[in-house]
């Protein structure tokens, strides 16, 4: 039978300062405090000088090289070299440390009742107080040494869990946002309604589900309607009309965009109009100029000759252009008439000009047919944009009022994720709270009133390996009972093995637990305890029993949750469990516990 108990620092340890002067119980006296560090002595020197120091303290105070003695200094009895501290200077006052030893002292710890000496309180209770307040390492909350476990495995929000669907490790506080990212985590198709569908997966089935909603293939001219695809064919058939109408829209506003440099086309023709004119109207001041400067029967004849020649350039060849330069006068001869010798001028002038009057006159008229189509053309394409306008008007009606109802519509889905957000709070709560019933409901049912408890231990293999990995060395059963109102136990064991027996060795422990009806019992517990690895074909089992040590605290009355566990650390060896054996079947193991009900 061995305890699992810490063993005392040897004499010369020194790596702490003086103890606090609250746990003293009696009165303080100045010769039981420490030079340096004004709390209790801790391994007392005493320096040439006659002052104590700590051991831990000394050592500090020398580290870097000899120091005057403030005390001697503050006393004004400093002398050299009697009150120069240095190392090898000073030497264990162990009278002093006896007379401390033996002080009395209390835990400074809130809700503490412990009382003792203070070597007791060095041994046994400093540091391992269950009300101790330390800080958490990972979310450095500050917590009760008692509540460790706990908090590390149900508050601290630094723990690590593994996820359920991937097993990958993640932080508490990361929870929400790997499920977010976890390949495994199961989707629900918001097209057939299936369920349970990895993430990783969930992209391959959309491809093939028949009742998924895709956008309508008319969706880049306007339709903005999603089907489920084995009815979009059915949609396309139904809206064949409103299709034609948005692709009709569409082209139209592609033709707009490609005339829009029509109205420039306009602008530069009524320019070239307004020119030709201009020029039609110098022709006709030049010939208004020559006929005025013409007289009497010549200007006739020349005017007849010039209609002649009109008549003839409309059924014969044409005449000289119009840019073409005014032929010379013929030399006139004196004995010759002025009428005769005046009338070939005015004729070659006049058709010369009448024929560039004709052609100018034919690019007005066909210009002004051009303008006359352009403007046509102009007026089609205004009645056009008028109608664009007027669907266009409409649709942004109809826009607008579908940008309000998509706000509604957001605002709402906004509502309900942040319900559906509370309702997986909420039912994250009662699956912890139905999972906390269903474990008390199986230590229920598993515990015993007759101090005998057989506990059954299956995936043997599974849970070694986690106790060799570290992740969960140690496990508990469920409490047992001597009676219904007698002692509340439960057993401990190390599948890996413990202190002694770490590697080699399977450890068992017993473990008295504080129970209601703790104030009727007898203390300490003093019942002899057998502990068995049964033998599941009934030929050898491994048996060890032992009778509580009284004055071991592990037997005393609980003042927490349970006290020091107290077994056999040596309790089978693995190997015996590695080698083929009848303990091990169905990876599933049986540890029985017998408590002695003798004087009970």
């Amino acid at each position: 039978m061995a305890t699992q108990e810490p063993s005392p620092p040897s004499s010369m340890e020194s790596n702490k300062p003086g103890f606090p002067k609250k746990i003293l119980g009696n009165k303080l006296e100045d010769k039981h405090l420490c030079n340096c560090c004004h709390n209790i002595l801790r391994r007392p020197f005493q320096a040439q000088c006659g002052h104590r120091f700590c051991s831990y303290c000394f050592n500090r105070t020398v580290s870097n090289g000899p120091q005057k003695c403030s005390a001697c200094i503050k006393e004004e009895i400093f002398e050299d070299p009697t009150s120069i501290l240095k190392q090898g200077c000073a030497f264990p006052d162990n009278a002093v440390r006896r007379e401390v030893e033996n002080l009395s002292a209390i835990c400074i710890n809130e809700n503490c009742t412990w009382k003792g000496s203070i070597k007791e309180y060095e041994l046994n209770h400093e540091g391992k107080c269950e009300f101790m307040i330390i800080p958490c390492p990972s979310c450095k909350e500050r917590i009760r040494f008692n509540e460790q476990e706990r908090h590390n495995e149900r508050e601290c929000p630094e723990r690590t869990l593994n996820c359920k669907y991937c097993k990958e490790p993640f932080h508490f506080k990361n929870i929400k946002a790997h499920d977010e990212i976890c390949p495994k985590y199961p989707m629900i198709c918001e097209g057939c309604a299936k369920k349970k569908i990895p993430r990783e997966k969930y992209v391959d089935h959309i491809k093939f589900c028949s009742k998924f909603r895709t956008p309508c293939r008319f969706h880049v001219v306007g339709c903005d309607m999603s089907v489920e695809k084995e009815k979009i064919h059915d949609h396309e058939r139904a809206y064949a009309y409103e299709h034609l109408n948005l692709l009709l829209h569409y082209i139209m506003g592609m033709k707009v965009s490609m005339e829009g440099l029509q109205p420039q086309g306009l602008e530069i023709a009524g320019h070239k109009l307004v020119e030709l004119q201009q020029s039609l109207r110098e022709l006709e001041a030049r010939v208004s100029q020559l006929s005025t400067t013409s007289s009497g029967p010549p200007v006739q004849g020349a005017a007849a000759a010039a209609a002649a020649s009109s008549s003839s350039s409309s059924s014969g060849p044409p005449g000289p252009p119009a840019s073409a330069p005014l032929p010379p006068p013929p030399t006139l001869a004196p004995t010759l008439s002025v009428s005769t010798s005046f009338t070939p001028l005015p004729s070659s002038v006049g058709a010369a000009l009448e024929l560039q009057l004709h052609s100018e006159k034919t690019k007005v008229v066909e210009l002004g047919r051009r303008c006359t189509e352009l403007e046509v053309k102009s007026g089609t394409f205004e009645n056009v944009v008028c109608v664009l306008n007027r669907e266009v008007e409409r649709f942004a009606t109809t826009m607008e009022a579908s940008n309000r109802q998509h706000k509604l519509d957001q605002d709402k889905i906004e509502a309900l994720s942040n319900k559906v957000r509370q309702l997986e709070r909420t039912v994250g709560l009662k699956d912890l709270t139905v999972a906390e019933m269903e474990g008390r409901l199986r230590e229920m049912s598993a515990t015993t009133f007759d101090g005998v408890f057989v506990w059954r231990i299956s995936d043997f293999a599974k849970k070694r390996q986690d106790a060799i990995a570290g992740r969960a060395p140690a496990m508990f059963s469920p409490a047992f009972y001597t009676s219904k109102y007698g002692y509340k136990m439960c057993l401990r064991i190390y599948l890996n093995g413990d202190g002694t027996g770490r590697g080699s060795h399977l450890s068992l422990f017993f473990v008295v637990m504080r129970g209601l009806s703790d104030a009727l019992l007898k203390w300490p517990f003093n019942q002899k305890v057998t502990l068995m690895l049964l033998d599941q074909s009934n030929r050898e089992h491994i048996i060890d029993a032992f009778r509580p040590d009284v004055t071991s605290s592990s037997f005393q009355r609980p003042v927490s949750e349970m006290n020091i566990a107290s077994g056999c650390p040596l309790f089978c060896p693995l190997s015996k469990l590695d080698a083929k054996n009848s303990y091990i079947r169905d990876d599933t193991i049986f540890i029985k516990a017998i408590v002695d009900l003798t004087g009970l």
